[in-house]
């Protein structure tokens, strides 16, 4: 399975946190092995930090911002959009980590 998890109010929650439950859900997954691609709008110095942020707490994701290989197999080729099976952001009401 592809989870792609934004960051902003996400993995970073608004009091400037890490998000601990879903680390352990993300963490998990990768360890039954899931791909979680790191889905988020940043770029430059912004998107290094974000990924410092994200390895000083714990967390690898497998792909940043860009498509996995099992992704482009699926979808015949290589989109501007991220293909996951599974997103995960702040904007989804129903999923309450």
């Amino acid at each position: 399975m592809i989870i792609a998890c934004d960051f902003d109010g996400t993995i970073q929650v608004t009091d400037g946190k890490f998000n601990r439950q879903l680390l352990a859900f993300l963490t998990a997954r990768q360890r039954s092995g899931d791909t979680v691609i790191l889905w988020t709008c940043r770029e430059g110095i912004r998107l290094r930090d974000a990924l410092q942020f994200c390895m000083a707490n714990g967390f690898r994701p497998n792909y940043v911002n860009q498509n996995c290989p099992e992704g482009i197999r699926r979808m015949g080729h290589d989109s501007r959009k991220i293909f996951a099976d599974i997103y995960i952001d702040d904007k989804n009401a129903a999923m309450r980590w």
